[in-house]
C-alpha cells in the first residue's frame, strides 16, 4: 500500500515489527498478571504493571468487526479501494485492527475465521493483514 503512511517503530513496539519482519505475530503480556494487549503500550491496563513480554500468537482469529472504505479518503488509497478493515477477534481473545486480503469486500462476514498473513511494504516495515482461513474446521 505504497502512498499511505507507514507505522512508527518505537521502543514500546520495536520487538511486535521485529516479529512482523520475520512474518511471527507476536503479542504483549504483562509481566505481572500475564493480562495480553494490543496495540503494544508501556503500562497494563489492568494491573498498571511497567513490565511485559512478547508471546507468539497463532495468528488465527475471527471478524469481530469490519468497515468497507468505498471513497479513497487518502490519496494512498486512490486506485485502492475498496478497502475492508476489520477488528478481529484472535483465539488468545485480544482484539487486532487489520485488512482483510484474499476475497472480494462483499464476501466479509462477521464471524468469519481469518488468517495472519504478511506484506512486506518496505525493507523495515512488514504489515499483518488477515485472509479467509484455510483451515477445515470441525
Amino acid at each position: 500500500m505504497s502512498g499511505l503512511p507507514l507505522p512508527v517503530i518505537d521502543s514500546d513496539n520495536a520487538e511486535f515489527w521485529a516479529a512482523c519482519k520475520r512474518h511471527e505475530l507476536v503479542l504483549q503480556r504483562c509481566g505481572q498478571c500475564k493480562t495480553l494487549r494490543h496495540p503494544p503500550r508501556p503500562m497494563c491496563h489492568v494491573c498498571n504493571s511497567m513490565t511485559s513480554e512478547w508471546v507468539k500468537s497463532n495468528g488465527r482469529g475471527r471478524i469481530y468487526s469490519y468497515v468497507i472504505t468505498v471513497q479513497p479518503i487518502h490519496p494512498g488509497l486512490v486506485g485502492k479501494v475498496p478497502l475492508a478493515t476489520v477488528r478481529v477477534q484472535l483465539e488468545e481473545g485480544v482484539l487486532f485492527t487489520s485488512n482483510v486480503v484474499g476475497c472480494a469486500p462483499d464476501e466479509i462476514r462477521i464471524d468469519m475465521p481469518v488468517e495472519v498473513v504478511f506484506e512486506d511494504v518496505t525493507q523495515e516495515i512488514t504489515l499483518p493483514k488477515f485472509r479467509p482461513s484455510r483451515q477445515v474446521e470441525g
